[in-house]
């Protein structure tokens, strides 16, 4: 008989995963801008991934005498280079393919970095309390105070650019605000009944932080990783634009910029795609993330 009732208990908690899918699909179905988000943020990813098979050209391939060739769709004596070349006759829709994977790699690295290092502190703050949780917070108001680009100056110099130090310097950058949420989190669910009963129980800190506590505040934390990783996009580009990034020949959609502003009268499309580019994949992901905060979030729900 136990056996049975394990087995229904099973089918019922499977059919009930069943039915919130299907709930979460027709709230996407229904909220276009999210759908419209999902659909860029798929073709980013697909982009990335497929940067070999559909990118038309090597994307730091030279070829002098096609420098500066406007789009293929404005000027059909451009040729085949459907957004054009720049300065030093790459094409530009394939750096921007490929440019493609630079931001992804970096913005999830950075984000999982970020998003581990806060969770963890402020579970451990949160739950401890009293010197460790001071100290923990004073760890986060200095690293609020801290200037970002001072501090990627710092490590750059010392590291040199590369794409490990790049996610490094995000990555201890956004911890932050994981830390103070989850902290939130957990000061209102240290004192609900079920981890009063996992005390009695003889549970210890580790296993009531990473059985009781963790799964309840992986709510916010998915959504703050969602629209990090936009953050995380722009701030590479960024660092790309003023040369602390990752360093030519690999395309990357902040270099494109670094090297357009100089022809913004001569040569528009050097600049505008990949900023079109961030700024499309930037806004898909908050636009994902906003929906998906109504979605987890019940006090959100009607």
């Amino acid at each position: 008989m136990s056996d049975g009732r394990a087995i229904a208990l099973d089918m019922n908690q499977a059919g009930e995963r069943r039915q919130d899918l299907r709930r979460v699909l027709r709230e996407l179905v229904r909220n276009k801008a999210a759908l419209g988000g999902l659909l860029v943020l798929l073709a980013v990813v697909a982009s990335a991934v497929l940067a070999p098979v559909i990118a038309p050209y090597d994307p730091t391939a030279q070829e002098i005498t096609r420098r500066l060739k406007p789009p293929g769709w404005a000027a059909p004596e451009a040729g085949l280079n459907l957004l054009g070349t720049d300065h030093l006759g790459r094409d530009i829709l394939s750096r921007i393919i490929f440019g493609t994977r630079i931001s992804l790699i970096i913005g999830l690295s950075a984000v999982a970095v970020a998003g581990t290092l806060g969770t963890l502190l402020g579970l451990v703050a949160g739950y401890r309390g009293g010197r460790v949780d001071d100290l923990c917070m004073r760890l986060t108001d200095t690293m609020l105070a801290m200037p970002f680009i001072l501090l990627a100056l710092a490590v750059i110099a010392v590291l040199g650019p590369s794409l490990r130090n790049i996610i490094f310097v995000l990555g201890i950058t956004g911890w932050v605000s994981y830390a103070r949420v989850v902290r939130a989190e957990v000061l209102t669910l240290r004192t609900r009944e079920f981890v009063a009963a996992a005390q009695a129980l003889g549970g210890g800190s580790r296993r009531i932080i990473f059985r009781h506590l963790l799964p309840n505040v992986l709510t916010p934390v998915i959504v703050i990783a969602t629209l990090e990783v936009a953050r995380m996009i722009i701030l590479e580009s960024a660092l790309s634009f003023l040369g602390l990034g990752i360093q030519p020949p690999t395309p990357t959609w902040g270099g494109m910029l670094a090297d357009g502003r100089a022809y913004l009268s001569t040569a528009w499309w050097l600049a505008t795609f990949p900023g079109v580019c961030i700024m499309l994949t930037v806004l898909g992901i908050n636009l994902l993330g906003d929906w998906l905060r109504d979605v987890l979030d019940p006090r959100l729900q009607v």
